[in-house]
């Protein structure tokens, strides 16, 4: 049974098909504050707080990427949703792909941000698992001071950077730690995109250095039904770096599934 998760829900129930936003790592919903600005106008729009994150209760120990998907299944069951577009950012994107992996026929279109669908290196999964353990034992914040801009370009938005740090300072060390264990031992999914049903977005930033735009490139040509948006001036989180034009791209995408 999967955790009460915190969650917004807000706008409108309408004909239009719901978006569901996945947040990354070391995040929480909040990073979604542009996107519900923008869409809860029009669409109902749900994102939820993952296990170990936010004010979701936290797990220590191990979080496969399956329990975060099964978690999302179950708040969808609890809120109605039949079917949704799902999208994820970073570790959100390899969820929603666990996600079309495991009940396929809930999803109307799959939004991929930002993330990669490849199986974890065994140097990568030795570089997890001692973060994990750095994060247990340092705490949040000397990670958070490290990677601010590299999740954000240096020429952001002051307060947007702010805003990154906050969450990442405010993330649980035992959750986030659980998560990246659980990444560690992640599936390939390159072979699961090629079977892909539904219109796909491909979004990336266009300085982003974890998940380049090659990786973009891949996923795009893998999925059989897809367009990419390489989003300029952004580096890993384009949704808060560049809200604007990462709200266009997705407006037109979802209008396209909803018509």
């Amino acid at each position: 049974m999967a955790p009460f998760l915190a969650y917004e829900d807000k706008g409108m129930h309408t004909s239009r098909m719901p978006l569901v936003l996945v947040h990354g790592h070391p995040f929480d919903r909040s990073m979604w504050t542009p996107q519900f600005a923008t869409f809860a106008r029009t669409r109902r729009v749900i994102a939820p707080d993952l296990r170990g994150y936010g004010a979701s209760p936290v797990a220590a120990g191990v979080t496969p990427l399956s329990v975060f998907a099964d978690d999302i299944a179950s708040l969808l069951d609890d809120l109605g949703v039949d079917r949704c577009v799902l999208a994820g950012l970073s570790m959100g994107g390899q969820i929603a792909m666990e996600c079309w992996s495991r009940f396929p026929g809930r999803i109307a279109g799959l939004v991929l941000a930002d993330t990669f669908p490849v199986a974890e290196t065994e140097e990568g999964r030795r570089d997890r698992y001692a973060m994990a353990d750095r994060l247990l034992r340092e705490g949040m914040r000397p990670y958070a001071d490290e990677v601010l801009y590299r999740m954000v370009a240096p020429h952001a938005d002051p307060a947007v950077a702010a805003h990154v740090h906050r969450m990442m300072t405010a993330a649980p060390p035992e959750g986030s730690a659980a998560a990246l264990r659980g990444r560690a031992e992640r599936p390939d999914y390159r072979d699961l995109l090629t079977r892909v049903t539904v219109p796909a977005l491909v979004v990336v930033g266009e300085d982003d250095t974890y998940t380049p735009v090659a990786d973009a490139e891949a996923m795009h040509a893998a999925l059989p039904d897809a367009t990419l948006r390489v989003v300029a001036g952004a580096a890993h989180l384009p949704n808060l770096e560049r809200p604007q034009e990462f709200d266009t791209v997705l407006k037109e995408f979802l209008e396209r599934v909803d018509a």
